[in-house]
């Protein structure tokens, strides 16, 4: 395991239990337009934000840190016109461009920071080059498709020296600080189990991928949309909500939706980087007892299994994943009306004292069964995030790095996403052919289930040791003109 890494983390959680109010809570902006009367923000004391993505999320993160009087949003880019058509009605005095390369060229003297809201593929190559700039930067979750990305996004920041968020609001609400609360009772022991679920995907997934080619709609640069991915033509199964399914431009109802519910088991629990995982997905039909390999799109359904050792030499934690309607065995402590999380998923902690349940965000946390929580009480000890996740972010930027905490730094957010990303490298390689199995076949269980086979992770290095074909799916090769670091 690397020391630096692990020492990121350790420090993260130190942060997360000590000092989060420092920004989160008790921390505000004191500016000077105290003195100028109602109203006024002198340019000082004002924050700049350009917004790579104006439509969608792009459209609600401006809107949500334009709550801050501090903040202006002076630029904004999309690749597609039609969605940007709020956001300039919006935000009528800011630049727009296609090309976040352009507009980060053009405006990095009109801007403090940079919010990115691009699908998964191009957060990274986005973010590193605003970083870069020296900007502070606001990343949509997850924070990089790409395993080698989130390490590479962990390292500029603290190169960089700039204030950093991922967008994981779940990360600065107070149902994740209450479960922290409730677990440092020693009430549910010490867990050694952790299931975790949601409903998505909510779009299509396990798919042929397209061979027509659609019309490009008009408004719509198509090269600039696919960014770093391969040319390929345009088709309308990809646009404008449905490229989550597709493995070049996504990462699965487990990148969409981990950052929210498994958030509370990687901030509370002592791991870091999971040593294994092994998966196995629902099967894809292409008619009677013909079965189909989608490589390009993500299965309709999957179980994922990670191992992790914990960080304080205390024994193992094992944690499921399941996605696509599947979901945990009801514990036997619960009734059978009673809510398994909530409609986004939910997350089920196991101790060898008892369990504690929540819903996606880690919200409304509570003891199984629900009769223990009528006569048990928490104190609160740790600082919650009055004004938000966004806001908080651009008070901590205002504050200047090292001056105010974020609740997803990317000291966290990085490795966060690395043990999510690891998941998808499980799934990604679950048909990769074996060179070294001796049975080819697929109702023999050779080479073909290769999912269902234990994938060692060597954290440090970023490599899968007993399985070769998996490592091509930790980095990705970029077309010309895009790069991090």
């Amino acid at each position: 395991m690397s020391k630096k890494y692990s020492k990121l983390k350790n420090d993260s959680r130190r942060k997360f239990l000590k000092n989060t109010g420092l920004a989160s809570a008790g921390f505000m902006i004191v500016p000077r337009h105290v003195l100028g009367g109602p109203g006024f923000v002198a340019p000082s004391d004002t924050l700049n934000i350009a917004s790579i993505g104006a439509g969608g999320k792009g459209r609600s993160d401006m809107n949500s840190f334009a709550e801050s009087p501090n903040v202006r949003i002076v630029s904004m880019c999309d690749v597609d016109d039609r969605q940007a058509i709020e956001s300039r009605k919006n935000f009528p005095k800011a630049s727009y461009y296609k090309d976040f390369r352009t507009m980060l060229d053009a405006e990095k003297d009109n801007i403090d920071a940079v919010s990115v809201s691009t699908p998964d593929h191009n957060h990274a190559v986005a973010a590193y080059k605003a970083m870069e700039m020296g900007k502070h930067v606001y990343v949509q979750k997850p924070l990089t498709h790409d395993i080698w990305e989130a390490r590479m996004l962990t390292e500029a920041a603290a190169k960089f020296k700039v204030v950093t968020q991922m967008g994981n609001q779940g990360g600065s609400g107070d149902g994740v600080r209450k479960m922290k609360e409730i677990y440092d009772t020693g009430i549910i022991g010490d867990v050694h189990t952790v299931k975790c679920w949601t409903n998505r995907a909510i779009w299509p997934q396990a798919l042929e991928t397209p061979t027509k080619k659609n019309k490009i709609p008009k408004g719509l640069d198509w090269n600039l949309w696919l960014g770093t991915a391969e040319m390929r033509d345009y088709n309308d199964a990809y646009l404008p909500f449905d490229w989550r399914g597709w493995s070049d431009f996504g990462t699965g109802a487990l990148g969409d939706m981990a950052c929210h519910i498994m958030d509370p088991i990687y901030r509370i629990l002592p791991i870091l980087y999971p040593s294994s995982v092994e998966c196995s997905v629902s099967d894809s039909f292409k008619g009677k007892f013909e079965t189909a390999n989608y490589p390009k799109s993500f299965p309709n359904s999957s179980k994922i299994h990670l191992n992790y050792q914990r960080t304080d030499g205390m024994g193992n934690v094992k944690v499921t994943w399941m996605d696509g309607g599947l979901i945990a065995e009801r514990p036997e402590e619960m009734g059978d009306d009673e809510p398994m999380g909530n409609w986004d998923g939910g997350v089920l902690f196991i101790g060898d004292k008892g369990k504690l349940l929540a819903d996606c965000y880690g919200a409304n946390p509570r003891l199984l069964p629900l009769t223990l929580n009528e006569q048990f009480e928490v104190e609160e000890t740790i600082k919650r995030v009055p004004e938000g996740h966004y806001l908080q972010w651009v008070n901590a930027c205002m504050a200047g790095y090292g001056n105010a905490e974020t609740s997803s730094s990317f000291d966290y957010a990085g490795p966060f996403t690395e043990s999510i990303l690891i998941g998808n490298l499980a799934l990604k390689s679950y048909f990769e052919i074996d060179p070294t199995a001796e049975n080819k076949g697929f109702w023999g269980g050779g080479s073909m289930y290769h999912g269902r086979k234990r994938l060692l992770w060597d954290a440090e290095n970023m490599k899968v040791t007993n399985f070769e074909p998996a490592n091509k799916y930790v980095k990705r090769t970029y077309r010309d003109g895009y790069s991090v670091g």
